[in-house]
């Protein structure tokens, strides 16, 4: 059966900015979407080569943009920042029109604090080594007691000695978060493996700067310096310090940056997400795969909270230290796109649901202008 997201997929990828690449990105992802059914691949090739000519057309007539498009998009641009500075804390963001190239920039370069953002990265390596034979998505690995990890997840909730796949802890790290998946993928492919991908292609502000295992570590050495000596499992079995001070020190362990779990810019992971939908990164099936475990994110509270609810299909992963950091960073699929969009917000101090809230409205705001 065909997923409900796929035709907001299926009518995005027309517009994308070469219109025979769109073409053989959207067969292989609906392919991989739906590939059981044969009058769907009928369908598919003959809706596709109507819009082969829309693209076509639509690229030829686009040599710029019209000044109404520019005024659209500084009122866009306007607002969006008005939105981002009501906030109480330390926020960024860049987003980007595909058909069309229109982009927002609201201190897009500025380093911020990736959180689980940063598994984006780390699932790349892992189906790089895929396709290379290095390693195996489907291959079996034992969950141990030292791999479980605290904060997001489901696997910690276990009893040792689940076997999944290297494809499922990839899932897992992804839709859920899940830290023991996580630090699971970067024992396989590699932390510097990731920097070292990440450096190549040319992200020189993107960096993953440690396992959540040796995060959670941290968070004890601030409450002791002793605790420096804690395994991972003492670390998992210790959860988080619930003192009186606690909250404080993990403000301030947010806002430093020797501390960030990882490290990157709005514009930056904008542009790894586009790499990723151009099939750039990874060969087009891989990375339909990719866009397809983005889509079935479960956090649905920031930029999908109100366009999901008009048929826009969301590919996308969060980062959280709840209440204090909230990211989110994905591409938007809707007639008329897709757009990519990519919000960081560090050092909250206001409501934590009127952030999540305001990173709902941005999506919404960037649907509706750029339809």
């Amino acid at each position: 059966m065909r997923p409900a997201h796929a035709e907001h997929i299926f009518l995005s990828l027309p517009l994308l900015a070469n219109p025979s690449t769109s073409i053989v990105f959207c067969k292989t992802l609906l392919a991989f979407l739906c590939p059981e059914t044969n009058a769907m691949k009928w369908q598919l090739n003959a809706t596709l080569s109507a819009l082969l000519l829309v693209s076509i057309a639509s690229c030829s007539g686009e040599a710029g943009v019209s000044s109404g498009q520019e005024t659209l998009s500084d009122s866009l641009q306007s607002r969006i920042a008005a939105r981002l500075d009501g906030l109480d804390a330390i926020s960024s963001i860049y987003a980007k029109h595909i058909p069309t190239g229109r982009e927002i920039a609201v201190r897009a370069d500025l380093p911020m604090n990736t959180l689980s953002v940063i598994k984006i990265p780390v699932m790349i390596q892992a189906f790089q080594d895929n396709a290379s034979g290095r390693l195996d998505l489907g291959e079996r690995y034992t969950v141990g007691p030292n791999d479980m990890r605290r904060g997001s997840g489901l696997i910690q909730t276990f009893e040792h000695g689940l076997n999944p796949t290297l494809r499922s802890l990839v899932t897992q790290m992804i839709i859920t978060s899940d830290n023991t998946a996580t630090d699971m993928v970067i024992k396989a492919v590699g932390l510097d493996r990731v920097n070292a991908l990440l450096q190549e292609e040319g992200f020189s502000q993107t960096r993953l700067k440690a396992t959540t295992g040796d995060l959670f570590r941290e968070v004890w050495v601030l409450d002791d310096p002793e605790n420096a000596r804690m395994s991972d499992r003492e670390v998992f079995e210790a959860g988080f310090p619930d003192d009186d001070a606690a909250a404080t020190r993990s403000f301030t362990f947010e806002g430093d940056s020797t501390s960030w779990l990882g490290r990157t810019t709005a514009r930056e992971m904008a542009s790894l997400l586009e790499q990723i939908l151009n099939a750039e990164l990874a060969d087009e099936e891989a990375s339909a795969e990719m866009i397809s475990i983005l889509t079935r994110q479960f956090y649905t509270s920031r930029l999908p909270q109100r366009v999901r609810l008009q048929g826009v299909s969301v590919a996308h992963k969060t980062g959280d230290w709840p209440p204090i950091a909230g990211n989110d960073v994905g591409i938007l699929f809707y007639e008329g796109g897709p757009s990519i969009v990519s919000v960081f917000t560090n050092q909250n101090t206001g409501d934590f649901f009127d952030l999540e809230a305001t990173l709902g409205l941005i999506a919404e705001d960037i649907v509706e202008a750029w339809r």
